[in-house]
């Protein structure tokens, strides 16, 4: 099929190993991809702020992209969310509703493309080290999405999946929630980190790249020996 990627705009920038291991993988299933380069944000951070019609702005060019979209891919369970779950009820009652709706039944995070909708699991990967797993908040709790990634990790050659203690719990980052509260963004992200050192794992995995990053940053700064790294980049591993 044709599959269009959406690439969240941090990923974009910051991430884009991310990106391109998921157009690596899909390509070697055989689909040919589509990315709209020109699509920026999705909106969420007008959205989570409360500011819902300059989140309407940021959200039309997307939608009206998309629309004639077979399958939307997302690099991201935050985005995911937001363009599955959130566009419905920011446009409910606008012109637009009707589109959301649609365009949020062919959208798909990514694990859950290849798992529900591709029926694959393994896909030839090979990364041998210990990992531990944190569950991104809206890819959990908005999507549903808890077996997924651990069905993929469970296919990698030479991988050991360790959970650890605190797997379910938010990291801290959210977004602007980091940006207006630090002080507990930061006292959140350290539970967190120290759970995943407790697994003592080599590589701290999640399909959020903005939880890593700021999970990753707080290792940084305290000198921790916690490494980071996205589902996508250990699946496109050979």
């Amino acid at each position: 099929m044709t599959v269009t990627l959406f690439v969240p705009c941090f990923v974009d920038q910051l991430f884009p190993k991310v990106a391109i291991s998921i157009v690596q993988i899909l390509e070697r299933l055989g689909h040919e991809i589509e990315y709209p380069a020109e699509l920026g944000c999705c909106g969420q951070p007008p959205f989570n702020a409360g500011y819902w019609e300059a989140a309407r702005e940021a959200a039309r060019p997307v939608l009206n992209r998309l629309k004639d979209a077979e399958a939307i891919v997302i690099a991201s369970g935050s985005c995911g969310a937001m363009l599955k779950v959130f566009y419905k009820q920011l446009f409910a009652g606008q012109p637009e509703e009707k589109l959301a709706v649609a365009v949020a039944e062919r959208c798909w995070e990514f694990s859950d493309f290849l798992v529900n909708r591709l029926q694959i699991t393994d896909l030839g990967a090979v990364f041998p080290h210990r990992v531990t797993y944190h569950d991104g908040c809206h890819g959990l709790r908005e999507l549903g999405l808890k077996k997924p990634a651990r069905e993929l990790l469970s296919q990698v050659q030479g991988l050991e999946l360790i959970e650890m203690a605190e797997a379910e719990t938010c990291c801290g980052f959210g977004g602007t929630f980091a940006a207006k509260f630090p002080s507990i963004s930061t006292a959140m992200g350290e539970v967190k980190c120290a759970s995943a050192l407790q697994t003592s794992t080599e590589y701290l995995v999640s399909g959020d790249s903005s939880c890593l990053m700021h999970l990753q940053g707080l290792a940084n700064r305290q000198q921790l020996p916690l490494k980071s790294i996205h589902l996508a980049e250990i699946l496109a591993s050979r």
